[in-house]
């Protein structure tokens, strides 16, 4: 699981929760092309089309302010068309019509943006990762320790299925990797794999 690419497609107005819900889905080692910043980084909406068509999955953000945004209805009948799935995320079930009517969304749930980024990261891995059953995929964020003159090189491995990791996060316990140079813990949340803390090594 290296090099997939999926673009989010969504209205301006979302920008702020769309930054939110992918502030982790960003660490995992593939492209994520937010389409707003996209924009601000000085793409125009012509070259964004690359974007998408290069996509593995399109991330199609459903609200209120979706629905009167035309590019976000262009992006989805252009993805459709290519073949490339899209997985709605949306608010309102009665949001998910047109070209995603028949397709299964992740709702977003603004009370709890970790049970939403939680169900968004498990379609993502069944998308981008479909090995059956029985098979879990290996996922991983690789970064370089942060302890003063070290910068050697963590990983966490990932290799619980989603089921798992819930559980692991209503009991409160955290996944961790350790450093194998200066050996300081890090510890992450199960369900958003977001940052939560670092230990080190006494001594």
């Amino acid at each position: 699981m290296t090099g997939e690419q999926i673009y989010v497609s969504h209205a301006p107005g979302d920008l702020d929760l769309v930054q939110e819900l992918f502030s982790t889905v960003k660490n995992f080692p593939f492209g994520v092309h937010i389409a707003l910043e996209e924009v601000e980084s000085g793409r125009s909406r012509k070259r964004l089309e690359g974007r998408l068509a290069n996509s593995d999955v399109v991330v199609a953000v459903i609200t209120d302010d979706a629905a009167t945004d035309r590019w976000i209805n262009q992006e989805i009948g252009y993805a459709r068309a290519k073949g490339i799935p899209v997985l709605p995320l949306h608010e309102d079930e009665r949001q998910r019509d047109g070209y995603v009517s028949d397709v299964d969304g992740v709702a977003i749930d603004r009370e709890n943006p970790s049970f939403t980024i939680f169900n968004l990261l498990s379609r993502l891995r069944s998308e981008l990762a479909p090995l059956g059953a029985l098979s879990v995929p290996n996922w991983y964020i690789r970064f370089p320790c942060t302890i003063p003159d070290c910068s050697h090189p963590v990983t966490l491995d990932i290799e619980r299925d989603q089921t798992k990791l819930w559980k692991q996060y209503k009991h409160g316990k955290l996944l961790t990797a350790s450093c194998a140079d200066c050996r300081s813990t890090y510890y992450f949340d199960p369900a958003t794999i977001g940052f939560v803390r670092r230990e080190e090594q006494p001594g």
